[in-house]
């Protein structure tokens, strides 16, 4: 969530407390996440693994890492006394960032790959990481030309996608407390669906703020 243009005391506060609300949710899910995947047991892991694939928790533990850093990096990117105070810093948090999401990415489509969640859902994470993949580098070659309206624009945008991990552990609980009340919901069809929940209401989300920051910056 980047910074709009915004004078009013309220609409400050409001920004600040989105910001908090962004923060904490990205801090809680990494270090849920995370640390299962330290120790190297496969026992451990947070999501099903697929019993044919030994390979399959290394691929998950290879994207879990990077894309953790990720999500704690991404807030303070966007907060403007230290982007403009510290601006070699926000550079180099910057680079790391953006190799994160890349070693994020190739351990995605591989860990989709072998997933046992099913087909719709597979498909739902390849489209995500490409999408990941593609805003990084318009994020990339927007501020390459000094273009940094556009360039904030794009990281909004990534970041947003970056956080749908946090929206779908949201969807994910309260769909897993649905099924406990109509037992005619199964594992599959709720991860499924809080998998495209989550890309869809990150990204509209993103949108949104996007187009309201525009209008703000008008007035």
């Amino acid at each position: 969530m980047a910074t709009a243009a915004v004078t009013s005391r309220p609409a400050r506060r409001m920004w600040w407390a989105a910001w908090a609300t962004l923060t904490v949710s990205a801090v809680a899910i990494a270090g849920y996440s995370v640390p299962a995947y330290l120790a190297g047991d496969p026992t451990q892991s947070r999501l099903p693994l697929n019993p044919d694939v030994a390979l399959h928790y290394l691929t998950i533990a290879l994207h879990a890492l990077p894309a953790g850093l990720v999500l704690l990096l991404g807030p303070v990117q966007f907060v403007p006394a230290l982007r403009d105070k510290y601006r070699a810093m926000h550079r180099i948090v910057g680079r790391v960032y953006m190799v994160s999401v890349v070693f994020a990415s190739v351990a995605a489509v591989l860990a989709a790959t072998f997933s046992v969640n099913g087909f719709s859902a597979q498909v739902a994470f390849y489209l995500l990481t490409a999408a990941w993949l593609y805003s990084l580098a318009q994020a990339y070659r927007t501020i390459r030309r000094g273009q940094v309206r556009l360039h904030r624009i794009w990281m909004i945008r990534n970041y947003a996608l970056s956080f749908a991990a946090v929206v779908l552990r949201v969807f994910l609980v309260l769909g897993l407390a649905a099924r406990s009340r109509y037992e005619w919901l199964t594992v599959e069809s709720v991860y499924t669906t809080s998998a495209w929940a989550s890309i869809l209401v990150s990204a509209g989300v993103a949108e949104w703020f996007i187009v309201q920051r525009a209008v703000a910056s008008r007035r």
